[in-house]
């Protein structure tokens, strides 16, 4: 995978997904609270323990296979879990 600079992940687009992958030694200060410029449908593809937060919700574990809807510009945030945490985006103005 490619390497991000600057970025708490690698990552490598194939065709309109990104896949995106954090690893289980990351220092959770790195996963900040942020949001995007578009809106993003996340499947989880590996991952144990991780988490979302969304902006004034409480967490939710984030489960292999399931598929989770980011809104544009709504802040957001990664919990760390056990092991890597792999991702597929699929980033599109739904709205």
């Amino acid at each position: 995978m490619e390497t991000s600079i600057g970025k708490p992940y690698t990552e490598v687009v194939e065709g309109d997904y990104i896949i995106r992958e954090f690893s289980g030694d990351i220092v959770e200060s790195e996963l900040v609270w942020h949001r995007d410029k578009n809106s993003r449908k996340v499947t989880v593809l590996q991952g144990e323990g991780w988490k979302i937060q969304m902006d004034n919700l409480l967490p939710e574990e984030l489960e292999k296979g399931n598929s989770y809807y980011i809104p544009k510009m709504e802040y957001h945030r990664l919990i760390k879990g056990k092991g890597n945490l792999l991702i597929q985006i699929q980033e599109n103005n739904y709205d």
